[in-house]
């Protein structure tokens, strides 16, 4: 075996075999899982005690109308607003208290809600869709024009658009861009960390084997530079067996949770619940909610029972997640690959970690630029910031990743990648430079002017 082969395996094995790796490897992904499921799953509890909400209506006009819930109980007051802030509010029997002054369907209707507590926001909109919905009547109902308010309602319909993908055969898969973005977004992040993490994990190794005059003894039998192409890339085999590990983890925790869905979302139950989802009605002025009992009863019976989980899960499959995993796995490796050789270069310039700020921040910029034009580009990933930091190999491992699931094409792909091998290339002869001078230097404090001087150097 080459000396290089002998270097990947020694950092490879070192760092795989330990405790920490598979413990990290293993729970990473389940706290990614529960990070998202939990706040999803306590989102759906809701707060099971009945909050009474005292009405002094001095317009006479809305109190009737208002609809109470499960959890807010509507009830009519006449007392006055000084006996409610001394006694009432927040007790065990009144939990706010809502003020309706004037006409709401003109400028001079007031609305003021009342607590010695912070009001939730559910209590606020639940209230606020009704009086809306009144004031809305009864404006119509001011005109005394015959079927107003079946005209207006007819002449403004509801639109939903689909998005379909033509596929090179004529093919088509319902598509969506949210779920796109948020795909793009993920690995942009991903790849964003995993370059900062790994490129921290080459430098400090070889900060601790200069440290430890360990590096003394290994240069004695290894070029420099076989030692940082060695570390570097048994690095490099680290992150990608973890990366591997994370995505079959990953996909199993998908493929299980479709299984599971796809069996109690039926089109019979999903239809179901589409007609129980239904909005407001308002029939002659009176506003009819839907029955929130129902839904609150069916919701605790049957979480699952989500039509837009099932559509997610269907056009998640639709996606080519093939595609996007090789690309993920290739820029991450050539993103790697290019910061790593620079990391490894200031590792070998200091000789600690307190020095290594100065000299990592002209890293750190490229990589944060990247970070934003990404988040900016998810929003216009063929734009001309999206497009030309796909390209540029200091942002394309970060920025590509944001536009792949909206569809690249091939050429952009292998260009930008290209690039990015090609930089690699030439930002590892520059590091090497750097690192066989400053891998035996101690006791001395490296300056910008002293790297150009070894990057110079001729050998």
């Amino acid at each position: 075996m080459s000396k290089i082969g002998l270097i990947i395996e020694r950092e490879y094995m070192s760092r795989v075999k330990k405790k920490s790796f598979l413990i990290l490897t293993i729970l990473t992904p389940i706290l990614i899982i529960a990070l998202i499921a939990i706040p999803l799953l306590l989102s759906m509890v809701k707060d099971s005690s009945v909050k009474q909400i005292a009405v002094a209506d001095y317009s006479g006009n809305y109190y009737k109308r208002l609809q109470s819930s499960k959890q807010y109980q509507f009830v009519r007051t006449d007392k006055k607003l000084a006996a409610f802030h001394k006694t009432s509010i927040n007790s065990k029997d009144m939990y706010a208290l809502l003020v309706i002054k004037g006409d709401l369907s003109t400028d001079t209707g007031k609305v003021v809600l009342y607590s010695k507590k912070q009001i939730e926001m559910d209590l606020k909109d639940f209230i606020s869709d009704q009086l809306k919905t009144m004031a809305r009547n009864d404006k119509v109902a001011s005109f005394h024009i015959p079927n107003l308010d079946k005209i207006i309602k007819e002449s403004d319909p509801a639109i939903s658009i689909s998005t379909i993908k033509w596929n090179e055969d004529g093919s088509e898969k319902e598509s969506s861009s949210e779920l796109a973005m948020i795909i793009g977004m993920i690995c942009t992040m991903a790849i964003y960390i995993f370059i900062f993490a790994y490129g921290a994990m080459v430098m400090n190794g070889v900060i601790e084997e200069k440290t430890n005059r360990i590096v003394e003894i290994i240069v004695s039998s290894v070029k420099p530079f076989e030692l940082m192409m060695g570390k570097i890339i048994g690095i490099a085999m680290v992150g990608l067996t973890q990366v591997m590990l994370w995505v079959i983890i990953l996909a199993g925790s998908i493929g299980i949770a479709g299984a599971f869905l796809s069996d109690s979302l039926t089109p019979g139950k999903i239809a179901s619940i589409s007609t129980e989802m239904a909005g407001t009605q308002s029939i002659n002025g009176q506003m009819q909610l839907s029955n929130t009992a129902n839904l609150t009863s069916m919701a605790g019976a049957d979480q699952t029972d989500n039509p837009q989980i099932a559509e997610m899960l269907q056009m998640l499959h639709s996606m080519n997640m093939t595609e996007l995993v090789i690309c993920f796995i290739l820029f991450f490796l050539g993103g790697y690959l290019l910061y790593a050789s620079l990391f490894a270069a200031v590792g070998s310039a200091i000789d600690s970690q307190e020095d290594a700020q100065q000299f990592t921040l002209p890293l750190t910029i490229p990589v944060l630029f990247a970070l934003y034009a990404g988040i900016y580009s998810a929003s216009n990933p063929d734009g001309p910031l999206a497009f030309w930091c796909s390209l540029i190999p200091f942002t394309s491992p970060i920025v590509m990743m944001v536009r792949i699931p909206f569809g690249v094409p091939f050429w952009q792909l292998a260009l930008s990648f290209g690039l990015l091998v090609i930089t690699f290339v030439m930002t590892t002869a520059f590091a090497s430079k750097i690192y066989r001078t400053g891998i035996l230097m101690y006791g001395k404090k490296a300056t910008y002017k002293e790297l150009w001087k070894w990057l110079t150097y001729k050998s």
